[in-house]
């Protein structure tokens, strides 16, 4: 750790001048971002007696090496360039409200030819319109289920409905009515995108005028004395009134606001958000935050808006007109301007005092009680066993510093072929899933497990060395991923990244284009999945690399053995230890991601195709191809001419894809072929 006197900017130095400041560590990397209206008031707080500072105020000032700072024109200035270095940084130290859970939204993609309605989490996509959050998720299933008896909007997958498509036969929703089946042209794009837009208007609030629609179309087929169509009716009335009825109405209708409430104590705080539409509750949040700075509930309450309402500039619809807090937000009037400016229009913030409201906000500060007492009683041996893990690693393999970062690493191949590897990220004891990665590896590198080891911890280092100089701390490089599944079904949020022998990208999960560098932040330890032969690789890799303050070992799957570089024999932890289960679980963990990697690699180089050997031919022509003819078989048959008419298909290239398919007289025209099954893909 750095002694802060060794980095404190002379009194002199500092402006008066409102502005933002960061410290950053000994490798460059921003631990803490904060504004002040002075500056030179602000930065010598940190300086003056760290002694008395909070614990960890105090670990981030001797975490620190330097600190630097920009002076801006106003306080809400200082209060937007905050905000963007916090989202574009992730500083560990700065107070960061995160979800205790991640909360379903009901999805329906206006974007797409035929919207579709869903259940989503995680990122917000474009011309999609989100109603929620939702919570249990079961809720809004049963919700869109029983509405679409009334709005049989398309609710399946890209897949089913290119299959229904091509088969002209719907899926069981279509036959049962609860889809208007757009697959087989049972209803036009056009009419089904209006089915959707009603579906949007009713989850908008405007229930009561489908429902008084349907009253009159009852009342005249009773007319009519048709009788089974008004008896239909009734029960799409019944449908819609029993949605309808799920939230209670607990303000006036015409009320939209978001009322917030937050329980604290010394080192946390739990905070809730009740979502109210229309007068009813639709939707619930909650969000956990461990207390960095001395802060009172008002710089909460600022930092909690900056973090909900900051990525909403997209979304008007999550901005309400109202917002309902405990205490006011320390700078009011910037706060107000700022969120004015997000919403495009004025947004009362205020603290209820009297009646329906005050009550309200009374029961949102019941659940923040009891999300903070639930949040304590879980996480109380979680710290424990971590604590105590850690701190029985560092002990047995006598490390000089405290394992605040460990890196994992594993080989996943079969006989040589699909060579992969994984890297996982544990800090604090805890998955840092964003800075998973995931390498390619060919060429003399794959020839075994050892020169694999070799090399790609010679790739992560050789970034990490290429990160320290000064133009990469300044500015962080991007590296560009492919979103490309990993297939790994408990890890929802890792999206794989398509990667080359030469380079390394990182997994694309994150919910801001921010840049951040790359393998700029080097662990404490490194953990290899093997014995000796790969920890001598990995030690080799370092040291030619002339990097000799990261320690190596490995851990054999026989005998959970512990091996060092250079050691004969090898750490047996003992088998309750915690410190063992974290290496396992580390291993483990790093295990199942390269596994997951090389199935997809495998899986794709598996299946073969008469179009893969036609030069200039890339997946995209491919895929218009295949799309526009159906098959091989038409397509071997195709003349010049319908071949024109594949869009991006030009005579050259469609010259190029007849000589390509020609079969010799007497030859037969070879399918294409699942290599892995002998499934035929193309007839």
């Amino acid at each position: 750790m750095a002694d802060p006197t060794t980095y404190r900017p002379k009194t002199g130095e500092i402006p008066l001048n409102p502005g933002v400041y960061r410290f950053r560590d000994e490798h460059g990397r921003v631990v803490y971002v904060g504004k002040a209206k002075n500056l030179r008031s602000r930065l010598n707080s940190y300086f003056a007696n760290p002694s008395g500072l909070m614990p960890r105020t105090r670990a981030m000032v001797f975490t620190a090496a330097s600190v630097e700072w920009t002076v801006v024109g106003s306080e809400l200035e200082a209060l937007q360039l905050e905000y963007t270095w916090i989202k574009e940084f992730n500083p560990r130290f700065n107070v960061m409200f995160r979800d205790d859970k991640s909360y379903p939204y009901l999805a329906v993609t206006m974007g797409e030819k035929y919207p579709r309605v869903q259940v989503m989490r995680g990122d917000k996509k474009r011309d999609t319109r989100y109603f929620g959050p939702f919570y249990p998720a079961k809720a809004i299933r049963e919700t869109v289920d029983t509405l679409l008896r009334v709005f049989p909007v398309r609710t399946c997958s890209t897949g089913v409905f290119r299959r229904a498509e091509s088969t002209g036969r719907p899926c069981l929703l279509g036959y049962i009515d609860k889809c208007s089946a757009p697959c087989v042209g049972r209803i036009s794009p056009e009419d089904h995108k209006q089915l959707a837009g009603e579906f949007c208007d009713f989850m908008s609030g405007e229930a009561k005028r489908f429902v008084t629609d349907l009253e009159r179309k009852m009342a005249a087929a009773v007319a009519e004395l048709d009788y089974e169509s008004a008896a239909r009716i009734r029960d799409d009335i019944a449908a819609l009134k029993k949605v309808f009825e799920r939230n209670t109405v607990v303000l006036a209708e015409d009320t939209d606001a978001d009322i917030f409430a937050i329980k604290e104590d010394d080192l946390e705080a739990a905070v809730q958000v009740f979502h109210v539409r229309g007068g009813r509750i639709r939707g619930q949040r909650g969000w956990i935050v461990e207390k960095v700075e001395d802060m009172d509930a008002a710089d909460l309450v600022e930092h909690l808006l900056q973090q909900v309402y900051g990525d909403a500039s997209s979304s008007n619809e999550r901005i309400p007109r109202e917002v309902l807090v405990p205490v006011m937000p320390s700078n009011e009037e910037q706060v107000l301007e700022w969120l004015k400016g997000l919403r495009g229009a004025r947004v009362e913030v205020r603290v209820p005092v009297r009646g329906d409201k005050a009550t309200l906000l009374g029961t949102v500060e019941q659940n923040a009680a009891d999300a903070l007492r639930l949040h304590k009683s879980r996480r109380a041996g979680d710290i424990t066993t971590r604590s105590a893990a850690l701190q029985e690693l560092q002990e047995a393999l006598d490390l000089p510093q405290p394992l605040m970062r460990i890196e994992c690493y594993d080989i996943s191949h079969v006989q040589g072929t699909n060579v992969v590897a994984s890297m996982v990220v544990v800090e604090d004891g805890l998955p840092r899933k964003s800075e998973y990665r995931r390498f390619s590896i060919t060429g003399d590198a794959a020839r075994d497990d050892t020169a694999s080891m070799y090399d790609v911890i010679s790739r992560r280092f050789r970034n990490y060395l290429a990160g320290k100089a000064p133009e990469a701390t300044d500015t962080p490089a991007t590296a560009g991923a492919t979103a490309d599944d990993d297939g790994s079904a408990d890890v929802g949020d890792l999206q794989g990244a398509l990667v080359d022998a030469a380079v390394e990208v990182p997994v694309a999960d994150t919910t801001t284009p921010a840049p951040r560098s790359r393998f700029a932040y080097p662990p404490n330890l490194v953990v290899v999945d093997g014995g000796p032969p790969q920890v001598a690789a990995a030690a080799r890799a370092l040291a030619d690399l002339g990097i000799d303050d990261i320690f190596v070992v490995g851990l054999a799957k026989r005998l959970e053995e512990v091996w060092l570089p250079e050691s004969d024999f090898p750490v047996i932890l003992p088998r309750a230890s915690e410190g063992l289960f974290l290496l396992q679980r580390i291993r483990d963990e790093a295990h199942r991601f390269a596994i997951a990697f090389h199935r997809q690699k495998r899986g794709k180089s598996m299946t073969a195709s008469a179009l893969d050997d036609i030069a200039g031919l890339g997946p995209a022509k491919r895929k218009a191809l295949l799309k526009h003819f159906g098959s091989v078989k038409k397509l071997r048959t195709a003349s010049l001419e319908e071949l024109l008419e594949v869009p991006g298909v030009g005579p050259a290239l469609a010259e190029t894809v007849r000589r390509g398919l020609a079969v010799l007289p007497g030859n037969t025209a070879a399918p294409s072929v699942n290599m892995a099954t002998g499934e035929i893909l193309e007839s």
